[in-house]
């Protein structure tokens, strides 16, 4: 019985797993808008221009590390897949490429 209760999800997982996908796109314009806050705020304390700047490149670099992270993040969860028989086309046919009709 106990191990019936491990392999079982719980009953949500999907759908948070679906609104943590969702939220990548928020989270990029997100990271965006704190970098321009940022480098507006620096500017504004400085009176550089080349602050802003930074700090809409560290927004940006944020919003590709949040991206880097989701890649690895579902990376991770469909690692088992690539042998799978029913998701490969290679394990069915081989290497041929699918111009090589004969």
């Amino acid at each position: 019985m106990k191990n019936n209760e491990e392999i079982e999800k719980p009953k949500h997982r999907d759908k948070l797993e679906a609104l943590d996908n969702m939220s990548l796109g928020i989270s990029i314009v997100v990271a965006i808008a704190i970098g321009f806050g940022i480098g507006y705020g620096l500017k504004y304390l400085t009176g550089y221009t080349w602050t802003l700047w930074l700090g809409i490149f560290w927004g940006i670099a944020a919003a590709a590390l949040n991206i880097y992270k989701a890649y690895k993040r579902a990376q991770k969860s469909y690692e088992g897949m690539e042998n799978d028989p029913r998701y490969s086309y290679r394990a069915k046919h081989g290497d041929k490429s699918f111009d090589d009709e004969d």
